[in-house]
């Protein structure tokens, strides 16, 4: 069974845009951001990309045609092999009428009330409707899917689901939260063999919506939402919480029944809804790090207070002993280290996908796993197969030379073997230098992962300004993180309960007796978040960490993605290129060539 994950819409951005003035820094009410393909093959995931690498808009919102051709050249079929399509929304007349219902109960005058009723209307009708997302589909791809074949899948439900397919496909329980679904913003539940039960009454409206709000926070700090939210993370390490906390104390309500909500719940209409009550709370704003960042540790203490209460309740509803965190607050690593170790549950789970871009996984999943046809035969089959973060393009060799052959004039490239590009750029990386690195199939996810990423060592104290100012051009409060071995992870971080985190999901602090040793991948707050790898996950990329640690004695390498500030990952070779050529990166390794400037 062959099964078509898609998000994306072609006139979400322009219909926000018009509606709400959802622009800039306003983006964060877009639906569709992480615009992806997946293709699922007898339950095996064999593909899956972002849109934004492909047509080089980041964090686009438009139909992923660049990501489905692509995914469907990978797998050598068309659209007349695809069994199923499968769609991470599931926009029905019932929820466009819940929705108008909740703008009628609402504190807006008349006038509002009708223009924002007139306005969800619209958003159903032109882009969101099963009918509407099928039109979408049909005009930008020219196939027009069977409506048998097709499967609308509750957002929620996808995020849980790509969770539950990344860890195995084994029993867990589930928190999910994020800006909001289809109404709406957090649940929790369980998923046993392959079916979801949500807990009713754990689920929070999007008007008390976490994501959103601390997206508005990002917007008052002067960020752009759903998109620099760990802008915020990095900021909350330069400062310590007020006590009280007003965000805790005076905005945040705690429910018995695992909810939480806001004594000023969010306005939808209204972008700049609480930026007076957090005047109140903080004082005027002030572009200063010392105010930003006490905004940004309050607002993290808040996230930290409510997530925390949702899993105490988790606890007891679920008697499973595996949690699986997904949806965008998820990305939130902070928050994650001390949620599970304050925990009952002997594992968590944060997925590489575990924000909008993996929700194409899920939905896929999610329309194999409920398929008459699928046996447990074959769940069986797929929960034993590994599944990697490198499901996107790659590019073989005369694609590089290709590449290479429009750079001539402006570069000095060197052709080595295996064993020489683990050798050279581990001497390379003994010195003060940022290197380039581009390998295999890109990654999926926001984090830069191993395949498309810049390198440097960690020993120098200056590092870090170097890759901010050169390099990515970026503000200089922005942490990076290490890559470490899996084994000796324990011994230099305070992994608690965890014993490895390879997705830069969680965040530990760094062993005092390593502080010093790695001082470019330390946090101001002494933390790292790390990547551990392994020789069986990226086996190159491994090897060279252990030469490097046998030349310096220095036991991580600086991870950071293969971008500027403002662009997505590179993905192609000459994407790789133009950024190189574009910042004060030292040398790339492109595939087996090393490239310096002339």
């Amino acid at each position: 069974m062959i099964v078509l994950g898609v998000n994306g819409f072609s006139r979400v951005s322009e219909f926000f845009s018009e509606r709400l003035g959802a622009t800039g820094i306003n983006k964060h009410y877009l639906l569709g951001h992480d615009a992806a393909a997946a293709l699922l093959i007898d339950g095996r995931l064999v593909a899956a990309v972002e849109e934004e690498r492909l047509n080089r808009e980041k964090k686009t919102t438009d139909f992923p045609t660049h990501a489905i051709d692509w995914c469907l050249a990978e797998a050598g079929i068309t659209y007349d092999d695809v069994d199923l399509f499968a769609f991470p929304w599931n926009w029905t007349p019932q929820v466009l009428d819940e929705i108008r219902d909740g703008i009628r109960a609402s504190p807006l005058p008349p006038a509002a009330k009708t223009d924002l009723m007139g306005d969800m209307a619209d958003l159903f009708a032109q882009v969101v409707s099963h009918e509407a997302m099928l039109a979408d589909f049909a005009a930008r791809t020219g196939h027009r899917p069977d409506p048998a074949r097709v499967r609308f899948v509750p957002h929620h439900l996808a995020h849980a689901t790509t969770g539950y397919y990344l860890a195995g496909l084994k029993d867990a329980a589930f928190l999910v939260s994020d800006g909001r679904a289809e109404r709406f913003s957090t649940l929790t539940g369980e998923i046993r063999d392959g079916r979801i039960t949500v807990f009713d009454d754990t689920v929070t409206g999007a008007q008390h919506s976490m994501g959103t709000l601390f997206s508005a926070i990002t917007r008052f700090l002067g960020f752009v939402p759903n998109n620099d939210e760990y802008k915020v993370m990095g900021l909350a390490g330069y400062a310590a919480p007020p006590k009280p906390n007003p965000f805790v104390t005076d905005l945040l309500t705690l429910h018995d029944d695992s909810r939480y909500s806001f004594t000023e719940p969010l306005r939808t209409n209204d972008l700049h809804s609480h930026d007076a009550l957090f005047e109140e709370y903080f004082g005027p704003f002030e572009d200063t790090l010392a105010y930003t960042s006490r905004v940004a540790a309050a607002a993290q203490e808040m996230l930290n207070v409510a997530t925390a209460h949702q899993v105490r309740h988790l606890e007891k509803t679920s008697d499973l002993d595996r949690l699986l965190f997904e949806g965008g607050v998820a990305l939130n690593c902070l928050n994650n280290t001390p949620l599970f170790e304050g925990s009952r549950f002997e594992d968590m789970q944060v997925s590489f996908g575990a924000s909008d871009t993996g929700i194409t996984i899920g939905a896929a999943a999610h329309a194999w796993l409920h398929h008459p046809d699928t046996a447990p035969a074959d769940i069986r089959t797929a929960a034993s197969t590994p599944v990697t973060p490198y499901l996107g393009p790659s590019y073989d060799e005369p694609a590089i030379e290709a590449a290479l052959a429009g750079f001539t004039d402006r570069v000095v490239v060197s052709r080595l073997d295996d064993d020489e590009v683990v050798e050279q750029v581990a001497k390379l990386l003994t010195e003060k230098v940022v290197i380039g690195w581009f390998e295999g199939r890109v990654e999926h996810g926001p984090r830069a992962l191993g395949h498309r990423s810049i390198l440097a060592n960690p020993g120098f104290t200056d590092i870090k300004d170097i890759i901010n100012t050169r390099v990515k051009h970026r503000e200089p409060f922005r942490p990076f993180a290490p890559l470490v071995l899996e084994e000796q992870a324990p011994e230099i971080f305070e992994m608690g309960r965890k014993t490895n985190s390879p997705y830069m999901t969680f965040v530990f602090p760094v062993r005092d007796a390593y502080k010093d040793r790695i001082p470019g991948a330390v946090h101001v707050d002494g933390t790292s978040r790390i990547q551990t790898l392994t020789d069986e996950g990226t086996p190159r990329l491994t090897a060279l960490l252990r030469r490097f640690i046998e030349l310096t004695g220095t036991p991580c390498l600086i991870n950071t993605s293969f971008n500027v500030a403002g662009e997505p990952i590179v993905c192609t070779p000459t994407d790789a290129l133009n950024c190189f050529m574009g910042t004060e990166i030292d040398y790339l390794i492109l595939g087996n060539h090393l490239i310096a400037k002339r």
